[in-house]
């Protein structure tokens, strides 16, 4: 056994490990949610590499339902990886999100427009592709930095209401 053969098998089982680590847990997405209004506890992998897992996005279809009807639609999977970035580049990967409001129907739209300011006529929150959330022991204003950074679609900073708007529509902000 000549020593670049030697040192080669030894630089191969050094690195094995850090391959077979990026090769498992950095491809699958996971994200841990927690809906105010119905107390519902959701943790799950919705992505493995490239591929979102079908009965993930199914469940999670149901679990941002809209509350108040029951109501389903098909959630933006982007939206899903948009909070799942916003926890990464907040070092924050074990937190959980907190869940103000997923889908409205456009009743409940149209309902929440007579009776509060500031909810839009074509939300995107009726298309499945705006969520607005806390994330546990984290403030606000920092989801809102870091989801500005990611430059991805809207950023609403409600600090009153101590929650962000995210959503997948085109890059803009608003709030303070």
């Amino acid at each position: 056994m000549n020593r670049r053969y030697f040192l080669g098998a030894g630089l191969a089982v050094a690195s094995a490990p850090v391959w077979a680590r990026r090769s498992t847990s950095a491809d699958v997405r996971t994200i841990s949610l927690h809906h105010l209004h119905t107390d519902e506890r959701l943790r799950i992998d919705y992505r493995i590499g490239e591929h979102y897992q079908r009965s993930a996005l199914q469940r999670l279809n149901n679990f941002l339902r809209d509350f108040r009807t029951g109501d389903e639609t098909a959630i933006d999977p982007q939206l899903f990886d948009l909070l799942y970035d916003v926890k990464e580049r907040l070092g924050h990967s074990e937190g959980t999100f907190e869940i103000i409001s997923g889908y409205r129907s456009p009743h409940t739209n149209n309902m929440l427009r007579r009776t509060s300011s500031g909810v839009a006529r074509r939300s995107l929150h009726m298309t499945g592709k705006a969520i607005d959330v806390r994330l546990t022991e984290m403030p606000t204003r920092s989801i809102r930095d870091a989801a500005l950074t990611l430059g991805r679609g809207g950023v609403g900073y409600y600090s009153r209401s101590d929650f962000v708007h995210l959503d997948t529509g085109r890059v803009r902000r608003w709030g303070a």
